[in-house]
């Protein structure tokens, strides 16, 4: 009998494994589309912040205040729910940081997920505020200048450059703020708001706001598995 619910328990214990999805993803709908973004485990402590703003539903309705074509979009900051037009955004915040977290094999291709942040001398994380990747695609020399000057001599790894020349990115930035996420459908969304018109604070001209939903089990589940095609 011991053996028979020994097993029995292990069956369900499989079963529940199984059908448990790997990743945490979130959605990011906006007036020009929808993005679907994976959270990086390897960063937990920016994977649970950022459930916990799409959970609390913080972000809703703020806007992506800072546009900069080929190189990213900004959003999250809270005052810029009630922001009249042409306001400069970029200060708000709720109060706390969250701790750098550096992986060096993620980096910032085009699609992630990263956190902005002050200029303080640990480079902790904003709270809310973050960015997505645009960027642009490198040559080798212009590689090397990066390494050179903004990286001050460390070597972007062969697979990394590769990705800077073919996909592009931001590589200048890489090990500066914490990447946590990457966008793994919808990234036209991306490239459509960065090529709005902005103003002299790259604030888009209209507005757009953003919804920021934590996908459930059984949809992080299906989107796995269509992304495993």
């Amino acid at each position: 009998m011991k053996k028979i619910i020994l097993l029995l328990f292990v069956l369900l214990t499989l079963k529940v494994s199984a059908s448990k999805p790997k990743n945490t993803f979130v959605k990011m709908s906006t007036s020009y589309g929808d993005v679907y973004i994976k959270l990086f485990n390897e960063t937990p402590q920016h994977r649970d912040n950022f459930i916990k703003l799409a959970k609390d539903g913080t972000l809703n309705g703020t806007l992506f205040h800072r546009v900069i074509k080929n190189f990213m979009i900004q959003g999250g900051d809270p005052d810029s729910k009630t922001a009249k037009a042409g306001v400069l955004l970029g200060d708000g915040d709720l109060g706390y940081t969250v701790p750098a977290e550096f992986v060096p094999n993620i980096y910032h291709k085009k699609g992630v997920l990263a956190a902005a942040r002050d200029d303080n001398p640990t480079k902790a994380s904003s709270s809310c505020q973050f960015y997505i990747v645009q960027g642009k695609k490198y040559s080798d020399a212009e590689l090397d200048a990066i390494e050179n000057g903004r990286l001050a001599g460390r070597k972007i790894p062969a697979d990394q450059r590769e990705i800077y020349k073919t996909i592009g990115g931001t590589p200048f930035l890489d090990q500066s703020y914490t990447v946590y996420g990457e966008v793994v459908k919808g990234i036209e969304m991306v490239d459509k708001i960065a090529d709005l018109k902005t103003d002299k604070n790259n604030r888009p001209l209209d507005d757009v706001k953003m919804q920021v939903t934590l996908l459930k089990k059984s949809a992080a589940k299906k989107l796995e598995k269509e992304l495993a095609k």
